[in-house]
């Protein structure tokens, strides 16, 4: 009976390492042979690890940045803000957070993902604990669709089992094909744990342009109307937001995680204005070293193209290409 049970034991511990890296390559570490003890305390010094070591959300410093370099999203910040502390600061969620962030191109949905990483693992998006899946990448053959639901399921089930603070970020799911993301609906629910393993303390971050024109007519209904964008609260957007995503041709396109209410936040993306891709340009040049140049950033992003041609009120591509554009006028 041991030995069968040393043997299962064994089984068990194999699969959920190949499951760990069903979609990422294996990372190892090497421990020069300086004296076992010794080797021992460096590898646990630089090898990341699942603990307050390594995991610790500062709040702060995610409220300041948020303020202080995502233009534009008022909306946005303060949702993310509050979602995200209100979760750390939950020893016992009931549930993983799932976010799902909904914009045109530009504006900064993958950017606070990044921002959530950074302040929340000490490695940020090179933790090995945070996971980035792109659909046009990770799952660009319909024909596979079913192996996708299966790897997506023991992938997402062996991380976890490796680290309850998990964060998954799903990119491009406008691109995703419609019911694989419900494969791991189970997953998101109200459940202390699945097969023995809990996934309330993970995050799971949803990236898209689907819902994008209902966000962005809205935005224009108000600038039409003369009312500030300041003025454009949640409540304009989201219902309205949720149906346009599930009746989309999207990843969440009829999905069980709309109708089920497993998403805790659709979170809306303002198209942007001409002063907040001012505001990009002169945080790009701080970011990369240079003194910020207003007359320069002016100048960039006069020259993006707005839209509508007639009003050109929102830049086409929001703040996406600043950091290529920049350099010419310098």
């Amino acid at each position: 009976m041991k030995a069968a049970h040393l043997y299962l034991s064994l089984l068990v511990f194999s699969s959920a390492s190949v499951l760990v890296n069903t979609f990422e390559p294996i990372t190892t570490t090497v421990v020069l042979g300086i004296g076992a003890a010794l080797g021992r305390t460096i590898y646990n010094y630089l090898h990341e690890s699942c603990d307050s070591k390594w995991i610790a959300f500062n709040a702060t410093g995610f409220e300041v940045d948020l303020e202080s370099k995502l233009f534009g999203q008022h909306i946005a910040s303060r949702v993310i803000l509050k979602a995200v502390n209100g979760f750390m600061r939950d020893d016992n969620p009931k549930k993983p957070l799932v976010l799902s962030l909904h914009g045109p191109s530009g504006t900064g949905k993958n950017f606070v993902s990044k921002l959530i990483a950074a302040h929340i693992y000490k490695k940020g998006m090179d933790s090995s604990y945070v996971h980035v899946l792109t659909s046009e990448l990770h799952f660009p053959l319909q024909s596979q669709f079913e192996t996708y639901k299966t790897q997506l399921q023991q992938w997402i089930k062996g991380n976890v089992t490796n680290c309850e603070r998990s964060m998954f970020i799903f990119d491009e799911m406008d691109k995703m094909h419609p019911g694989l993301i419900d494969s791991i609906k189970p997953y998101l629910g109200y459940h202390n744990n699945l097969d023995g393993v809990s996934y309330r303390k993970a995050i799971f971050i949803f990236l898209s342009n689907a819902g994008g024109k209902s966000i962005t007519q809205t935005a224009l209904d108000f600038w039409k109307a003369g009312r500030d964008r300041e003025e454009i609260k949640l409540n304009d957007l989201e219902t309205g937001l949720s149906s346009s995503v599930f009746n989309s041709n999207s990843g969440l396109g009829h999905s069980g995680l709309i109708t089920k209410n497993l998403v805790d936040f659709f979170v809306p993306f303002l198209p942007l204005c001409r002063p907040a891709v001012v505001q990009c340009v002169m945080a790009e040049m701080k970011a990369k070293g240079l003194h910020p140049d207003q007359k320069v950033a002016d100048k960039v992003a006069k020259d993006l193209l707005y839209f509508p041609k007639s009003e050109k009120v929102f830049s086409v591509s929001g703040c996406k290409t600043i950091c290529t554009r920049y350099h010419n006028y310098i």
